[in-house]
């Protein structure tokens, strides 16, 4: 539950610590007093949108932190859901520090047990600590989706619809493709004709990866056949063959200086170095001999290696690409006529959509099913609520309104239909209750449906709104009775409801020279009697109202 609450320097709050207790607790104060400036502290803290027109004027920044005492059953997931998200335990995990500041230049920074956080973190946190029912609750209950919703939270049917919400997600994209294949028609299908007539080209050439480099070498060799030969018998002739062979001149000259090297022992190396040389001399002519023995210069080769380049040449200008990436392009073809086959395989995406459906509608029947109870009881509980809420023989009805192919969040449309008195037809909501009975229909289904909640703490910021007499008791009964299990705030102008909390705060505003302050101040029994009577009777206080007061305090 919430414990405090503190505001620095947020609108007209310089300084403000508010503890909080168990149990009822309301929230008072004259007209533009500040009541919903709490709130919207609170809400900015739980992840709302900050505006720097909220710093309280002639401040560079507002803080605001709010400290929760997470109870027995939520420490569990509390802190593996802090441990996951990388942010401390406090107090053993008992506690849960929020904080939200406001800068000037319109930053705003969030923090969590005092580490940094983001605002869809502190949202997270936010939306499992506190529900807030605001005073126009009762406009957004006249549209279906937020009947639906309400329902379905009450339920606790999220998970579920969920799950279902993403299985439609997928069979639709599903429908979409199988669409898409039924419609393409003639494109398609001369793409994939000339797909495959593209691919028949390129099996048929059979171009292989690094073919073309070793094309390219062969030609030149088998081209320059004669030049080869000839340059190669050249160099023999030159290294051996002639009169003055590089052989015969080297081999004179290793033996003079390996007879003289007999008389100086300094021209061994030399002598040595020129065997080398004749040795090397020697392998060089013999390994062009065997070159030429095995040179294959036949001019049928050279006719198909050309032809090859010519064909290679040819497709590679067809298909505007390089003749070394034709291998490539034949497997980006294999595969785009693959893909396009694929798609283009009406039965198969006919019964994956078969499949996912089925899978959908088992799951959405079933929610169907898990509806239809909650609708019936919801319904009772709600019908039963109106009785004390002088909407004696009123009931509500929930309808679950079959779609005819389902959608995201199942097989049927939520629908709110009441009826205000005895022997008349349910309607829809927004057709039938004025505004009073609008308001009195929606805090009944607001308090109702708050019972099932396991949000410790709920506010309610003037849903009584348009309501008074002993229908206002009623609501504060009904209040103080849902503060036996949760933690409840609730602003209200109804001195009915006012004496019902356990807890009573007053929100006043003061002005300090040119500035206007709000300020929050917890009521004892015979502050609690004046501000009752006030809301009794006016800025006036007389005997008589502050008996009223004192009567309507004795008898809670």
């Amino acid at each position: 539950m919430l414990q405090t609450l503190s505001l620095r320097d947020f609108v007209i709050v310089d300084q403000l610590e508010l503890e909080f207790s168990s149990g009822f607790t309301v929230l008072t104060g004259e007209t533009g007093a500040g009541k919903s400036i709490l709130l919207d502290a609170l809400s900015l803290v739980l992840g709302e949108r900050a505006d720097s027109s909220q710093i309280r004027e002639g401040c560079n920044r507002a803080e605001i932190s709010a400290l929760f005492r997470i109870d027995r059953q939520q420490i569990e997931h509390f802190n593996q859901w802090l441990d996951e998200q990388g942010f401390p335990t406090e107090d053993e995990g008992q506690s849960l520090l929020l904080k939200r500041t406001i800068e000037a230049s319109g930053r705003s920074r969030a923090f969590i047990n005092g580490s940094v956080a983001t605002l869809a973190q502190l949202r997270e946190a936010g939306d499992q600590l506190v529900d807030i029912h605001g005073q126009h609750a009762h406009q957004l209950l006249l549209k279906g989706g937020a009947q639906r919703a309400l329902l379905d939270r009450h339920a606790n049917h999220l998970d579920l619809v969920a799950e279902i919400s993403l299985l439609f997600k997928t069979l639709s994209e599903s429908r979409r493709k199988l669409e898409q294949a039924e419609n393409a028609g003639q494109d398609i299908e001369r793409e994939r004709e000339r797909l495959e007539w593209q691919l028949e080209e390129l099996t048929e050439l059979s171009p292989q990866e690094g073919e073309w480099t070793a094309i390219q070498s062969e030609h030149a060799r088998l081209a320059n056949g004669a030049k080869i030969i000839s340059g190669c018998q050249e160099a023999i002739d030159v290294l051996s063959d002639s009169d003055n062979s590089v052989e015969s001149i080297l081999s004179k000259a290793s033996s003079n200086v390996t007879a003289l090297a007999e008389h100086d022992s300094a021209l061994s190396d030399i002598s040595q170095a020129l065997e080398s040389a004749q040795i090397q001399i020697d392998e060089a002519v013999h390994t062009l001999n065997r070159y030429l023995q095995k040179l294959d210069l036949d001019p049928a080769r050279l006719s198909e290696v050309e032809e090859r380049m010519q064909a290679l040449h040819s497709a590679a200008r067809k298909y505007r690409t390089e003749a070394d990436e034709l291998p490539k392009l034949l497997l980006d073809t294999t595969e785009r006529l693959e893909a396009l086959t694929a798609s283009q395989n009406i039965e198969a995406l006919r019964e994956k959509v078969k499949q996912e459906e089925l899978v959908y509608l088992k799951q959405a029947k079933q929610l169907s099913q898990k509806r239809k109870k909650a609708a019936v009881d919801l319904g009772k509980q709600v019908t039963a609520a109106m009785q004390d809420l002088s909407m004696a023989g009123g009931q509500l009805d929930i309808a679950l309104l079959p779609l005819a192919e389902g959608g995201a969040n199942g097989l049927e449309q939520i629908e709110f239909l009441v009826a205000g008195h005895v022997g008349s037809t349910p309607r829809p909501l927004a057709k039938v209750a004025s505004g009073g009975e609008l308001a009195r229909i929606s805090l009944a289904i607001s308090v109702i449906t708050s019972k099932a909640s396991f949000t410790p703490t709920l506010i309610f910021d003037e849903v009584d709104a348009g309501i008074g007499g002993a229908v206002a008791e009623t609501v504060g009964k009904l209040l103080r009775q849902l503060g036996e299990s949760h933690q409840i705030l609730c602003v209200t102008h109804l001195p009915q409801v006012a004496a019902q909390g356990n807890h009573h705060l007053k929100v006043s505003k003061s002005h300090a020279g040119d500035k206007t302050l709000s300020q929050v101040i917890p009521l004892g029994r015979a502050e609690r009697v004046e501000e009752i009577a006030r809301m009794l009777g006016g800025t006036t206080l007389t005997d008589t109202t502050r008996r009223h007061a004192r009567e309507l305090l004795e008898s809670n």
